[in-house]
């Protein structure tokens, strides 16, 4: 008797200890990312597996990972666009959405065409990153300061508090999930045959109005990771006049910080 119910004991915590690892493995992520009252610049690189000309881009965005700028002075995305894919090659992560977002800057510095690579520097095109190993030269605006944080299962909390709080138009928020350690083997297009990683790769995109409270302005969103198991992740979140694109400021992390490497 003794004998099974020790049998019994060692299935029922094996059962539990297996309980326990699917909820930690389901568990809302907890974090909080803060700006400092300097502007973190918002870099906006519009690619496609379908280029030829996008892999030396892809590979200068994924050598930011390793900046210790990361995060304190940018915030990367990588848009894929779709335009390329009547090439032979569907890119994976490519979107309409993404596509008309490039389309839409460039209407609105005058451009009649987009191409990729493409880079945009908070709201400006920019051609100069070839040049900048370290990724985009610091900004000495200060426009504010950026929260947002896990606040209950996968809710979270934007909270911005401009500089200049009297002033401030009405502001919306931007939220992007990124990925990271993506890779795709090529069978058709331009790139056919070759093997291309990715990071910071827009997985979806979402913006809301933010409240007037006091001295600042706050909303919330859902966040809601990806299904099909990709681990790599991270937050961007920025904040616009309502309306328009332009950023006034930006903050992002790893959503788990072991992956940053």
């Amino acid at each position: 008797m003794l004998r099974i119910d020790a049998l019994r004991l060692c299935v029922a915590l094996a059962a539990w200890a297996l309980v326990s690892l699917a909820l930690a493995a389901d568990a809302p992520l907890a974090f909080r990312f803060e700006s400092s009252a300097a502007l973190i610049s918002l870099l906006e690189v519009y690619t496609s597996e379908g280029c030829s000309s996008c892999p030396p881009a892809d590979a200068w965005l994924s050598s930011l990972r390793r900046s210790p700028r990361l995060w304190k002075e940018f915030v990367p995305l990588d848009f894929h666009v779709d335009y390329w894919d009547h090439l032979g090659w569907r890119d994976p992560w490519g979107a309409r959405q993404f596509s008309d977002r490039q389309q839409a800057w460039a209407q609105s510095w005058g451009a009649r065409l987009t191409y990729t690579p493409g880079f945009v520097l908070n709201g400006k095109e920019w051609r100069d990153w070839r040049a900048q190993k370290a990724g985009p030269p610091p900004s000495h605006e200060t426009p504010g300061l950026l929260a947002v944080r896990s606040v209950a299962s996968n809710r979270c909390q934007v909270v911005f508090t401009p500089a200049a709080a009297s002033t401030a138009p009405a502001c919306e928020f931007h939220a992007a999930l990124l990925a990271g350690g993506l890779s795709s083997d090529v069978k058709a297009g331009e790139n056919r045959g070759r093997h291309l990683a990715h990071d910071f790769v827009v997985l979806n995109l979402r913006e809301g109005a933010l409240s007037r409270r006091a001295e600042s302005f706050t909303g919330d969103f859902d966040l809601s990771p990806p299904a099909h198991g990709i681990n790599d992740l991270a937050l961007a979140v920025w904040v616009t006049p309502a309306g328009k694109w332009v950023p006034l400021q930006a903050v992002g992390g790893w959503l788990k910080p072991d992956h940053a490497r």
